[in-house]
């Protein structure tokens, strides 16, 4: 595994799924992190789940929907763990529904928590990675956002689709000084798709049928350990782009 030891990571909504499976494989490889969350008591057990590990991680409460919420927890990172290497912009409020039904108040409240959150803290991230000489950025998109069909997603697919575009922004601006920003879509076995699951077991099950690996990825071993990968040397010409962690069902091209 790499080893990023002596690296800072600031993750948010790293309570639970996705954000808790990268949080627990970077600190295996050795960073220290901050575990960023709107509920103190969800990551603070993943900073005590990361403690009984051997890690070293820092829980705080975290909206990031607030943007004095985001500036604490960069500050956090820099004036607890002496600077910040990863960023990985995780936590999301999502809108669902057909387009009639989603309300201006959850579509608000879609970019707030996604794109405008990403964007804040890839700024206030950045003139601290480069003062240790780079970094990585992680933004989440979805496969939503591709779609053929976008009944009941057009609203979710924009929120996440903007993420893309601040994401190639950011790799072509930031790339002078040494700061890689890319896009992760993943399959995961988080909270969110297990409950799409039962709440749509035929879509689920036609769904399952278009995975090539016929897996959805676990969180840890495949998100997790993926992102540590990315934030290696061996993969440091890398930027700008979106990658697919979904076993192969979407096709981004």
């Amino acid at each position: 595994m790499t080893d990023l030891s002596g690296k800072v990571a600031l993750i948010t909504g790293a309570g639970q799924g996705v954000g808790q499976g990268i949080a627990f494989a970077l600190s295996a490889a050795g960073a220290s992190i901050v575990l960023a969350g709107r509920t103190l008591e969800k990551v603070q057990k993943t900073a005590d789940e990361i403690s009984q590990r051997g890690g070293n991680a820092i829980a705080i409460a975290c909206n990031v929907k607030s943007a004095d919420d985001l500036a604490k927890a960069v500050d956090t990172a820099v004036k607890e763990l002496g600077g910040l290497d990863i960023l990985v912009n995780n936590a999301q409020e999502v809108p669902l529904g057909k387009l009639d039904d989603v309300t201006d108040e959850a579509f608000i409240a879609g970019f707030e928590s996604g794109p405008l959150a990403s964007m804040r803290l890839m700024k206030l991230a950045r003139p601290h990675m480069k003062a240790r000489g780079g970094g990585a950025i992680f933004n989440f998109a979805s496969s939503a956002g591709i779609r053929w069909d976008m009944t009941g997603y057009g609203a979710y697919g924009a929120v996440k689709q903007a993420i893309r575009c601040l994401t190639r922004a950011g790799a072509a601006e930031y790339g002078p000084d040494n700061i890689r920003v890319l896009t992760i879509a993943p399959h995961a076995e988080s909270p969110g798709l297990k409950g799409w699951f039962e709440a749509n077991p035929e879509e689920a099950a036609a769904f399952f049928r278009t995975i090539p690996l016929g897996r959805i990825g676990r969180l840890e071993e495949d998100i997790g350990r993926a992102i540590v990968a990315l934030c290696g040397a061996d993969l440091d010409y890398l930027t700008g782009a979106t990658i697919p962690l979904d076993g192969g069902q979407a096709n981004f091209d």
